[in-house]
């Protein structure tokens, strides 16, 4: 038994909505011991974790995982089982999971949820110790006798519990994050401590344990200083205690004597009781106590000793909503235990960690236990009396193993106003009030008191978890400041995926929205773009990707192009969108990662459809049965594009008044057309879209009826739809490698990123409508870990539609054998019918690029099915202009006359070749071709369609 490969799905995924960890598991020769075969396991199993006890499993009640035991099961399963337990004793509770077969006979995908990733991972690594731990010595899969007798499941747990404390969410973040999904704010973790974004984009807000976004830095710096701050508060009539600042020892004294012992010795600027005394009434007590406040600050405070209860008022948003009182941390004498005894057993309660990790801390023996200790006449050795009670703190913090007591039900007003105005005073939006009196519930003008502090980012933990008391909400009233009810924390979002389209479909909406006056954030297969400008390059189509988006703090949209690989590597880096669209489901990536068919790659792709909001989108082509049946998982509505006004899916959703793009036939060609709510809207013709080609390229009107759809679907204005498609083009600065035209040779080139059958029929269609007066010449491949077949069909497309055919390879051949991929494509466009006497295998994409550059002629059409794109694209612009034609390379074919030597009737309407100097034709002014004219210092220099320099808008 061995774990094969572990992957961690971040957000939702192809298994669940919620993160998990999928670890491929091989049984080996345990696929033939199912549990109820393995002697004495299932008894060892349960003695070593008897909480299995509780888990319903597959019958749905308490004891059914122990029935599925006894019946027999396998160990996937059972791993399953363990290592969602070991997270729940660790302090993590989760409870999904589910094993399923990986299409091999003994593999097995094991699926568990996790909170922290780390404990996941880890709870995963010790779930198969454990139970190759308790195999039969006989089978190959169990431990080592070494490692078994080195292995301690007990000291194993504990640190994976140590593990959980280490990187989970202390409880004020955590509190804090729930009080966000509550109201449906997202959030973000940016490090592996407590600073949490909340909201998407421009809506952001950030907190770092309790100090938020909109928290003051000099409230902070004003509340660190303690003298000052009591100072502010004396000045506006707020009780404070009197109180001096010094440096050295003797003032220390002097400073006691002169405010009147007993006193308090406190650092300046320390914080959670750190280095703190109190009631101490001789100068020796007073000159110890400075000692200890020096480690933490050189200056330090005197101050007069207040007596009465400690209490912690926590504002917020000038609002008091949590009152605890702190009591110091103790033991209780039962005249059987010594008071070392005590503590060890106070500290075993299992709500107890080191620092803030839980919501008690630990009691230490330090110098303020000894010296209350000794003031208290006792040793650690000492038996406690039966009921007395033993205070080694003299200040309530929590951090120091104090217990808190919820009064939020019984602070007087008068008190309550005072702790408001005291955190107006310092400036903060969420402040720790520390009162002194005797009863909060009686005014302390009445009682006597005062507050002794004013604190920046104060703990929650006391209030929502009190020793004593009701919880109260005090994270909810934060994220209400943050943000008010009603107020936006997600930016518009659109996730796009589908076979073919993904990208240019992105840009065309990303386009719109840029034209409607948003600050876009996109991501593509070519890099993540930020309002127009490349942040990133490389395929940015997974989650990673999202969440840079996401966390910008500019971007007011969001438009997503989310790739199959991203979502089977990691799942989505998102929870939820308002669209999500799914343009086609094709033949591509099949027998890849456990797609084995078309109804699988629709199942992966169907889960941007599946996180859409409720009443959000999802835009499907109802022309693909497989992508119009996903409407049925979705929350939202579904918004259809389709090509036949007759679809019945539509006209059935038409007349219910949904929304639907529609391709129509008019006057004067094709028109995309709009339904919603019985309207009837005609949106814009094909052929005044650019990218387009003049209505010719359907794939791209495909494309702009889903790219208007998911535009209006975010709520842009017609007009404004119109506008962005009227000005969309498939040049390569807008779409890179997707039906890129350059018109700048003799002849017509067009660079495509096309790597699958259906992408590289819908160019051969439009190859076959374009008009020519030439051949069609075509440069493909495919990449290697496609199968056989679906190599075998793009050379069979590209067969039977160019006159010449350059079979290459790409620069990684992903497990194939040097020439491989092309072989298969060369045999079957010969089987398709092209002669082998057109086919040549130029194995090089650079080098096969080059030969089709050189073989091409006046009026020809040349296609090139590019890996490369910005090479591919680079080496057709720089061909023959301003430079040497660059000759055929080393070994290229050369094809017989008749195949090369262009036609007369191409001669006859091109004429010559045009002269060196480049002259640039206005596009808006037909009859104009020397209207514009380069400097001569620019005369032979590249044109690149686009490259507007000294030309003039009209380029």
């Amino acid at each position: 038994m061995k774990i094969l490969e572990r992957k961690v799905y971040r957000g939702p995924n192809y298994y669940s909505y919620k993160p998990v960890i999928r670890l491929t598991l091989d049984l080996e020769e345990l696929e033939d011991y199912p549990s109820s075969q393995l002697p004495g396991f299932n008894a060892a199993l349960l003695a070593v974790i008897p909480t299995l006890h509780e888990h319903g499993c597959s019958y749905g009640a308490p004891g059914g995982f122990v029935r599925r035991l006894e019946e027999g099961t396998w160990l996937g399963h059972i791993l399953e089982h363990v290592a969602i337990e070991l997270q729940c004793l660790a302090g993590t509770p989760v409870s999904y999971g589910k094993t399923r077969g990986a299409g091999e006979v003994g593999v097995y995908y094991v699926v568990y949820s996790f909170q922290q990733e780390e404990v996941g991972l880890e709870a995963g690594r010790l779930a198969e110790r454990l139970l190759r731990s308790l195999l039969p010595d006989d089978l190959p899969s169990a431990l080592p006798a070494a490692e078994r007798a080195a292995f301690n499941f007990t000291l194993e747990l504990e640190e994976l519990a140590s593990l959980a404390d280490r990187v989970a969410l202390g409880p004020s973040t955590g509190s804090l994050v729930k009080a966000a999904e509550v109201r449906d704010i997202p959030w973000i973790r940016l490090n592996e401590g407590s600073l949490i974004q909340f909201g998407h984009g421009k809506y952001q807000k950030r907190i770092q344990a309790t100090v938020t976004s909109e928290t003051r830095h000099i409230a902070v710096d004003i509340a660190q200083d303690k003298e000052l701050t009591a100072r502010l508060l004396d000045d506006v009539g707020i009780p404070v205690p009197r109180q001096r600042v010094v440096r050295e020892e003797d003032a220390a004294a002097a400073a006691a004597h002169d405010i009147g012992f007993p006193v308090v010795v406190k650092p300046l600027d320390a914080s959670h009781g750190r280095g703190v005394s109190l009631n101490l009434g001789s100068e020796a007590e007073v000159r110890l106590a400075f000692q200890k406040a020096q480690e933490h600050r050189s200056y330090v405070i005197i101050e007069k000793f207040i007596p009465g209860h400690d209490y912690r008022v926590l504002v917020v948003n000038g609002q008091a909503v949590a009152v605890a009182e702190r009591v110091p941390g103790h033991v209780v004498g039962d005249g059987v235990h010594t008071v070392q005894e005590l503590i060890d057993i106070v500290n075993r309660d299992p709500r107890r960690g080191v620092g803030h990790e839980k919501v008690l801390t630990r009691l230490l023996v330090d110098h303020q236990a000894l010296r209350l200790l000794e003031q208290a006449g006792l040793t650690l050795e000492s038996v406690l009396a039966a009921g007395r009670v033993l205070y080694l703190r003299s200040t309530g913090n929590l951090s120091t193993g104090g217990t808190a007591i919820d009064r939020t039900d019984d602070i007087c007003y008068e008190n309550k106003e005072i702790a408001i105005r005291a955190a107006q005073v310092v400036g903060l939006d969420v402040a720790g009030i520390d009162f002194i009196t005797p009863d909060i519930a009686r005014p302390i003008a009445e009682v006597g008191g005062g507050i002794v502090e004013v604190n920046a980012a104060p703990g929650f933990r006391m209030h929502v978890a009190p020793s004593e008391g009701a919880p109260r909400d005090v994270a909810g009233p934060v994220m209400d400041m943050l943000f008010p009810p009603g107020a936006p924390s997600r930016i518009p979002m659109a996730a796009i995926t589908g076979t073919n389209g993904k990208t240019t479909t992105s840009r065309m909406v990303a386009h719109i929205l840029k034209m409607s006056g948003y600050h876009v954030g996109l991501t593509t297969t070519d890099g993540i773009y930020i309002d127009g400008e490349r942040y990133l390059s490389g395929d940015m189509t997974g989650p990673w990707s999202a969440r840079v988006v996401l966390k910008h703090p500019l971007v007011d949209a969001a438009v997503l192009e989310t790739a199959r690989g991203g979502i089977l590597r990691e799942g989505l880096g998102y929870d939820k969108v308002d669209v999500g669209a799914v343009l086609n489901v094709a033949g591509d990536h099949l027998g890849l990662k456990g797609v084995e068919t078309l109804e699988d790659l629709a199942a992966v792709k169907a889960l941007v459809v599946e996180v859409v909001k409720d009443g959000g989108y999802a835009v499907l082509n109802a022309d693909d049965p497989l992508t119009a049946a996903m409407a049925a998982r979705c929350d939202g509505d579904p918004f259809y594009f389709t090509f036949d006004p007759r679809n019945p899916v539509v006209q059935e959703h038409v007349r219910k008044g949904g929304r639907a793009l529609v391709l129509e036939d008019g006057l004067n060609g094709k028109m995309l057309t709009l339904y919603e709510r019985h309207q009837h809207i005609p949106l814009l013709w094909a052929h005044l879209i650019p990218a387009t080609l003049e209505g010719l390229a359907r794939f791209n009107i495909a494309n702009a009826l889903a790219a208007a759809a998911i535009a209006r679907a975010l709520g842009v204005k017609v007009e404004n739809i119109r506008q962005g498609l009227r000005t969309f083009d498939s040049s390569h600065f807008q779409v890179p490698g997707r039906l890129n035209v350059y018109d700048q040779h003799p002849f017509r080139v067009i660079v495509d990123y096309g790597h699958n059958p259906p992408a590289v029929r819908a160019v051969a269609d439009l190859v076959q409508a374009l008009p020519r007066e030439g051949r069609a010449i075509g440069v493909v491949s495919a990449p290697g870990d496609r199968r056989n077949q679906d190599i075998q069909a793009i050379g069979e497309i590209a067969g039977s539609t160019f006159d010449l055919l350059f079979c290459r390879e790409d620069h990684s051949r992903r497990g194939r054998v040097a020439g491989e991929v092309a072989g298969l494509l060369h045999r079957a466009a010969a089987a398709a019918g092209l002669p082998e006497a057109r086919i040549a295998e130029v194995w090089d994409e650079t080098e096969a690029i080059a030969a089709a550059l050189a073989t091409a002629q006046r009026g020809d059409l040349l296609v090139i099915f590019a890996d490369d794109v910005q090479a591919a694209w680079k080496q057709v612009i720089y061909w023959g202009q301003g430079r040497p034609e660059s000759p055929a390379p080393r070994g290229a074919p050369t094809f017989a006359p008749e195949l090369s030597a262009p036609s007369a009737a191409s001669e006859t309407l091109l004429g010559e070749a045009p002269a060196p100097e480049t002259r640039v034709r206005s596009l808006h002014a037909p009859d104009s071709s020397d209207r514009f004219r380069l400097p001569p210092a620019e005369r032979g220099a590249p044109i690149a369609r686009g490259d507007v320099r000294g030309i003039g808008h009209d380029d």
